[in-house]
């Protein structure tokens, strides 16, 4: 399963400005709808496009692998698709 990693870098990126970043200005400066980045941020297994991805990665200067990651299905049953 793709996990999103959106609440660990918006996250990261308050605490290394020291703003809080919210949705509604990800969605305002990306283009990305809010219901869209909750449902990236928040509901387990979300298929979202690539082009919401590029989006994402621009918005906070990263790379993929820092938005999203694999985890195995087993890990996740075995309860290790935890935050490394």
């Amino acid at each position: 399963m793709i996990r999103f990693r959106l609440r660990e870098i918006i996250m990261n990126e308050e605490f290394n400005s020291g703003k809080r970043i919210t949705l509604g200005s990800i969605a305002a400066a990306t283009g990305i709808k809010q219901p869209t980045l909750s449902r990236i941020a928040g509901t387990r297994g979300y298929n979202t496009t690539t082009d919401n991805i590029d989006k994402l990665c621009r918005y906070f200067s990263c790379k993929v692998s820092d938005i999203m990651e694999y985890v195995p299905d087993e890990d996740l049953v075995r309860g290790e698709g935890h935050i490394k």
